[in-house]
């Protein structure tokens, strides 16, 4: 099942290792645009309704969680899930709270990311 997808993430390479990990989970036949901020990714989320956000908590100019309440505003159903080196007990309860789907703490593994992802595509 080809998805489409953002990844969203200050870090380039960051970004990479990402859909690297995609890829060796076994999604890689899923279509990744690449987002470098909060706001590139609420932008392209709303023109192009992807299957899933995968989004960074700490970004430059609007962070992910900004993102995710942005998507929640413009009654967007696209859904989104974080990525991210933070992953305190305050964090997730936020996250749960405003309607993330996920938070994947790094370092990730594809293993995590299928247990996590395979779920929410059954």
């Amino acid at each position: 099942m080809s998805l489409r997808v953002i990844v969203a993430d200050d870090s380039k390479v960051m970004r990479q290792i990402v859909i690297r990990t995609l890829r060796q989970a076994g999604y890689g036949d899923w279509e990744v645009t690449e987002a470098t901020n909060g706001a590139e990714a609420l932008e392209l989320a709303l023109a192009q309704q992807p299957d899933l956000v995968l989004s960074d908590w700490n970004m430059p100019e609007m962070t992910g969680i900004e993102l995710l309440r942005g998507l929640n505003a413009s009654g967007s159903e696209v859904p989104l899930g974080f990525v991210t080196s933070e992953g305190s007990p305050q964090m997730r309860e936020l996250a749960e709270s405003e309607g993330a789907l996920f938070l994947i703490a790094k370092p990730f593994t594809p293993d995590a990311f299928r247990s996590t992802i395979d779920p929410l595509l059954a």
